[in-house]
């Protein structure tokens, strides 16, 4: 990535504006106020494949955040879309990376659970009441 990205972030500014000249950001086209399609455009192949391998290897991988965001976006939009956002998001992670200098730290496999709790729990609970079981909660100790 370094290759192809250099070291001197200051030429793209943002990251997605990185994103979008890899070409893994998402389409936006529009006219008459209709949404066109979503398609990526093509941009820099190496980061893009290189990208998108290392996306389906995180999707394998174990407790992690961005094996739980492209589980979470393969199943509401299939699993190529979830790849080419953990691609973008893998981008934007190593972006801010090697403009800033600071170290990873992995948010967790349980991220989305914890930042909104009471969906979470409501969407378990009517998980368990389609089963057929009748569910009641208690604080734990």
């Amino acid at each position: 990535m370094i290759a192809e990205l250099g070291l001197d972030m200051n030429v793209f500014r943002t990251p997605e504006r990185a994103a979008s000249w890899s070409g893994l950001c998402p389409g936006n086209r529009k006219s008459a106020g209709k949404r066109g399609h979503g398609r990526t455009r093509k941009g820099n192949r190496w980061i893009r494949r290189g990208l998108t391998q290392t996306a389906l290897a995180v999707s394998h991988s174990k407790e992690s955040y961005l094996r739980s965001f492209y589980w979470r976006i393969a199943s509401k939009r299939g699993a190529k879309k979830a790849r080419i956002a953990t691609a973008h998001k893998q981008l934007k992670i190593a972006f801010l990376i090697i403009r800033d200098g600071v170290r990873y730290k992995d948010l967790g496999s349980n991220y989305f659970d914890r930042r909104n709790a009471e969906r979470t729990k409501r969407r378990l609970v009517e998980r368990l009441e389609g089963l057929g079981l009748k569910v009641t909660l208690e604080p734990a100790a």
